[in-house]
């Protein structure tokens, strides 16, 4: 199954499946469409999601601020906009993770 890429005006956003709490983070492939993050973090005060775009932005090789969370903010299921990316470039830089 690939990873569902959306473009839009600022840049692209895609599906993420978070697995809190787990012994490393790490991003493990993709499942139903989604990218599955394991994350070291509890799922408490924001904490997987901060762990999240900062795996993400250094996956990408980019600023965490340039990444935010679109919604599913208190979901394991969440939607994160790339800001300044185009989908050749992410899945460049995503193709070592997904393999």
């Amino acid at each position: 199954m690939s990873l569902s890429i959306k473009k839009n005006d600022h840049g692209l956003t895609f599906s993420v499946t978070i697995q809190p709490r787990t012994s490393r983070n790490e991003i493990a492939g993709v499942h139903d469409g989604a990218l599955k993050v394991r994350l070291t973090s509890p799922p408490v005060e924001g904490a997987a999601n901060k762990a999240c775009l900062k795996l993400l932005g250094k996956t990408l090789g980019m600023a965490p601020s340039k990444l935010s969370i679109v919604s599913g903010s208190t979901s394991r299921n969440k939607v994160i906009q790339v800001d300044g990316m185009d989908e050749a470039a992410f899945r460049e830089k995503l193709k070592p993770h997904l393999t």
